[in-house]
């Protein structure tokens, strides 16, 4: 082959190249322009909760540092049931058959999501109620209101969408694959709501299966979940994994324009656009190492006559603190011995690190210089390795090692590499 040939070969590649990743870029910019334009639309007739009085006490700059950064923030999101069975009234009140409040926690990169039982019971104008009742008494407004008030955590946004949309979101993604590990048989012609798997089977669910998984908690003949809708729980975290998992597959991006479609009419929030992407982007890619689902602790109490799970503060700690944007200490930073080195030739590197260290609430560490290293690190001594996730937060250093020494005097050296910053 001629070399002009050999080059004119080459060129055609390149420009075949240049071709496909310009037709690339540019479907990419409609489908996010597209995006964009689509989801201001989806909080028209959303509840303003700054002007309820119901949301973080941010000013306007924090908030818009939030729309910014990605900032930590907790989100409910609410499923609300069909209301009174056969009523065509669009404003028939509707109670939410599910509420799980998802915190993102901006320090860590992790995402935990925390379900609130539908029978918890909270005081509403006076009276005593389960929280599934809040948004039908009083709406959005009383809804988050309640969740706050049990919590004492503050909500940023919040999400509602019905049945309706629940439907057509799984089908829109393709729908879900389901072990079946219980017999689930019951019926509520009111509701239309027929329910039939049988145990050991693996389900194809479509939206209107999954629905069905979704709300049962027991079979027509009393049988199902001895703890109720904290069983139930169990098997919405399942599928939610199973349904993040579907969402992270490439083939999940071509579907967004169908998947708005099909949901718009069903869903209401208070986020705009930027709000949507953000945090739709953050939670739809998060690994599996960084998320997290609990449920709120509480006791099954019957009060009145009526059952409830009753929260209970104290076994709730951990998970509050998440909420809050913070851990439980796995440390007790009054007791540990810290030196730092400084293996760099930047002058102050380690005092500027202890000094950091005492802000944080350690003790002032012993200082030094000590052989040029490339890469900082942690060495702790006889510790446990519960403090790891402490460490990296505190820190801000996630090379981490835990050794044994009965000869080493200080409980962590720290030696600081070429890699890192100073704090102040």
């Amino acid at each position: 082959m001629s070399d002009n040939k050999k080059k004119r070969k080459i060129v055609n590649y390149k420009r075949f190249a240049i071709v496909i990743s310009t037709l690339v870029v540019t479907v990419l910019v409609l489908i996010f322009g597209y995006l964009y334009f689509y989801l201001n639309s989806f909080n028209n007739s959303a509840l303003d909760l700054t002007q309820k009085g119901l949301a973080s006490e941010l000013n306007n700059d924090d908030i818009e540092k939030i729309k910014k950064d990605g900032k930590s923030c907790n989100i409910l999101v609410m499923g609300v049931d069909v209301g009174t069975p056969g009523a065509t009234n669009a404003d028939d009140p509707k109670r939410t058959d599910t509420m799980i409040l998802a915190h993102y926690n901006a320090n860590d990169k992790k995402v935990n999501l925390v379900s609130i039982p539908r029978d918890t019971l909270v005081t509403i104008n006076g009276k005593n109620q389960k929280i599934n009742a809040a948004h039908a008494i009083g709406g959005v407004d009383y809804a988050v209101a309640a969740v706050q008030k049990l919590l004492g955590v503050q909500i940023d946004y919040y999400g509602k969408i019905d049945y309706k949309g629940f439907n057509k979101l799984i089908d829109a993604i393709g729908g879900v694959n389901i072990d079946i590990t219980r017999k689930m048989d019951y019926k509520d012609p009111d509701q239309d709501l027929r329910i039939h798997f049988e145990k050991g089977t693996n389900v194809h669910l479509d939206g209107k299966q999954a629905e069905e998984f979704f709300r049962w908690r027991k079979n027509s003949d009393g049988s199902g979940f001895e703890n109720g809708d904290l069983g139930r729980i169990e098997n919405q975290h399942m599928f939610i994994s199973k349904v993040m998992k579907k969402v992270k597959s490439p083939i999940t991006v071509i579907k967004i324009p169908s998947i708005l479609s099909a949901i718009k009419s069903s869903v209401e929030t208070n986020m705009d656009a930027n709000d949507i992407l953000k945090y739709g982007y953050i939670f739809a890619t998060i690994g599996s190492d960084k998320l997290s689902m609990d449920t709120i602790k509480g006791d099954l109490k019957s009060v009145h006559g009526v059952s409830y799970v009753v929260y209970n503060k104290a076994q709730n700690k951990e998970i509050i603190s998440k909420l809050e944007g913070s851990q439980v200490q796995n440390i007790d930073k009054s007791k540990l011995k810290i030196k730092v080195i400084n293996g760099t030739k930047t002058p102050g590197l380690a005092s500027d690190f202890s000094t950091y260290l005492v802000e944080n609430g350690y003790n002032k560490a012993v200082t030094g210089n000590g052989k040029a290293t490339s890469k900082t690190k942690i060495l702790v001594y006889n510790g446990n390795k519960d403090m790891k996730n402490d460490l990296e937060k505190d820190f801000k250093i996630d090379n981490i090692e835990f050794l044994s020494s009965s000869d080493e005097k200080f409980d962590i050296i720290v030696f600081l590499g070429k890699d890192h910053k100073l704090m102040h």
